[in-house]
């Protein structure tokens, strides 16, 4: 069984909405028309608004969504599998976007609408690669074979760079140069502008360019997601709708996590073997000629992972004072 085509829509334009009600509703304007910070309350209980939204969804689909009661146990079960591995994925980028936000200078006030623009073109992009992926394994059933290697290798990667010493930079200083060199832009910001037009000449500002690190920074890490939940499932509607939801909460996931998120420090190590289970998983899949591991053990297995991790890393750290990324004006480094 797949999803309708009215239901895509139906969905889609649900996620619209949230989006909107989300800028709208909830990002208050101060008296020059900027958005205020995010207070960690208010996160907090919007990223619990939407763990229960992926919730109420898995509940509606272990109601609806399937011919027979096994088949609609079956998918609501690889969607909360999936949204689990994709939450938590989500969660590793929080780290960047801490290290990003500091190195740039941007103003608590401004990552507001980076973050906003940023999912959006997170939603864009994965929807493409799941439909790409899905018409490849559907032609080509041995790219389950890549993938699983892939998400191997990627999983093995993580745990080494995360067991090796010394601190954390932000990448991309090469494409950071390159952008410096071809593109104009301006020396400071401009509100929360990212473009400025100034002696009839177009500028980009600096925080268009965070967007576009941002937008990067998805899409490496989409590489390692989109190809973990195909492990799960191949059906496009469960890969699409758990990524959407749990992209969706990630704005809310910054502002409230963004000052304790030096305290998950074993969560990568959690994610690496999580990735390297689910590459051997996809391989046993393809060799076996259908599921494996059933999808119940794939999710309690990574679901203990994760949790067992960040309780882990919470325990460790529980002397450790909260603390966020410093914000000021761009500096010569930021520059590139």
């Amino acid at each position: 069984m797949g999803a309708s085509p009215t239901f895509w829509l139906v969905f889609n334009a649900g996620v619209l909405l949230i989006l909107l009600f989300d800028l709208g509703v909830f990002s208050k304007k101060r008296a020059d028309g900027q958005a205020e910070e995010v207070p960690v309350r208010t996160a907090l209980i919007k990223s619990g608004i939407y763990v229960l939204l992926a919730l109420a969804f898995f509940v509606y689909l272990r109601m609806t969504y399937g011919a027979t009661p096994e088949e609609r146990t079956t998918k609501s079960l690889e969607f909360l599998t999936g949204y689990i591995i994709e939450w938590s994925l989500s969660v590793d980028n929080i780290f960047v976007f801490v290290l990003l936000f500091a190195k740039f200078g941007v103003p608590a006030a401004y990552q507001h609408r980076v973050l906003f623009w940023g999912i959006l073109g997170a939603l864009a992009m994965r929807a493409v690669m799941i439909l790409v992926g899905t018409s490849l394994l559907r032609e080509f059933d041995w790219i389950m074979i890549i993938f699983g290697l892939f998400l191997i290798y990627s999983g093995w990667k993580m745990l080494k760079s995360v067991s090796a010493e010394g601190e954390e930079e932000v990448g991309g200083q090469k494409i950071l140069a390159w952008m410096r060199a071809r593109l104009p832009v301006t020396d400071e910001y401009k509100g929360n502008r990212f473009t400025w037009r100034e002696g009839g000449k177009f500028f980009l500002t600096p925080l268009a360019l965070v967007l576009i690190m941002v937008e990067l920074t998805d899409l490496v890490f989409a590489l390692d997601s989109i190809p973990a939940i195909f492990a799960v499932t191949t059906d496009p509607f469960i890969v699409y709708t758990a990524n959407v939801f749990a992209i969706l909460g990630l704005r809310a996931m910054y502002f409230a996590l963004s000052g304790v998120i030096h305290r998950f420090k074993y969560l990568k190590h959690g994610l690496s073997i999580v990735l390297m289970f689910v590459g051997a998983k996809m391989l046993a899949n393809y060799f076996a000629g259908g599921k494996a591991v059933p999808v119940e053990y794939a999710l309690m297995l990574t679901g203990s992972i994760i949790v067992g991790s960040i309780a882990l890393s919470l325990w460790k750290t529980r002397n450790e004072p909260p603390h966020g990324p410093e914000v000021g004006p761009v500096t010569p480094a930021a520059k590139g």
